[in-house]
């Protein structure tokens, strides 16, 4: 049977074989392979002067088919279960894969063509009517509810925060963060030891409350013995650090609070 169309471009080589299913009227999962092959090449030798690219995937369709159609004249292949395998099967199912993808696109795109004509109005509501709010009814809003139920409500649900409270946690305080010049207490606890010359590290740990008051003090006497301004003596174990300042010729020639301040 021939079948004569025009020459016409397709998307791929299965659109061009759903044409030609189409075109002769046959069904999808009984293709007469000898003849759809035969113009399916009828096709293919038409296609001159098209893009390589285009005509590589109409040529590796082109010798699907050509196997097909060799596969159909050999005796039948048999499976494990011993039932005949049909050469068409994975040829059948892309194609119909490819129709319901090709549907589905057609129809995607009607609603993209139906909702370019589709307009709609802005919002003219009056802002008064959108600030609307209905009065609220205490009595219809509690109903059958007692003043005794309520109370009863309000104890479970105070009951149940107070089941979810940690009994620990709960009685910590709120840390705060405090706050100290650090460049003042190093001048400070610096000046203090040149004016006495000699002092315990215990008195200069007391002079002042606070926890960042004795960490940044124990650092200022580790930089000032590095820069040999003081030395520390203890003279029994665990006795009394006593901290005692040099001559200044034998001091370095930097500042306390300079490099040491800004690493701190």
């Amino acid at each position: 049977m021939e079948i004569s169309f025009k020459l016409q471009s397709f998307e791929g080589p299965l659109d061009l074989l759903l044409h030609l299913i189409e075109k002769n009227k046959v069904s999808i999962y009984d293709i007469p392979i000898a003849m759809i092959t035969d113009q399916y090449l009828e096709y293919v030798r038409g296609m001159d002067g098209q893009d390589l690219d285009v005509m590589s995937e109409f040529l590796v369709m082109a010798s699907t088919l050509l196997d097909i159609k060799s596969r159909m004249l050999l005796p039948a292949e048999k499976n494990e279960e011993g039932e005949e395998i049909d050469p068409r099967e994975e040829l059948v199912q892309r194609l119909l894969d490819y129709k319901l993808y090709k549907y589905m696109s057609g129809t995607l795109r009607e609603c993209e063509e139906d909702g370019g004509k589709v307009m709609y109005r802005d919002p003219d509501v009056p802002r008064e009517v959108l600030s609307y709010r209905p009065k609220v009814d205490p009595e219809e809003l509690l109903g059958d509810v007692t003043l005794g139920q309520l109370h009863a409500i309000f104890s479970d649900i105070m009951k149940r925060t107070a089941d979810r409270m940690d009994p620990i946690r709960s009685s910590f305080g709120t840390i705060e963060r405090e706050e100290v010049n650090t460049g003042a207490i190093m001048h400070e606890v610096e000046e203090h030891i040149l004016k006495k010359k000699k002092c315990t590290f215990r008195s200069l740990l007391t002079r002042k409350k606070g926890k960042m008051y004795v960490v940044v003090t124990f650092l200022t006497i580790l930089e000032l013995m590095k820069m040999g301004r003081v030395d520390a003596r203890q003279e029994d174990m665990f006795g009394e650090i006593y901290i005692t300042a040099r001559d200044e010729s034998e001091w370095e020639a930097a500042d306390l609070d300079s490099e040491w301040l800004e690493e701190s």
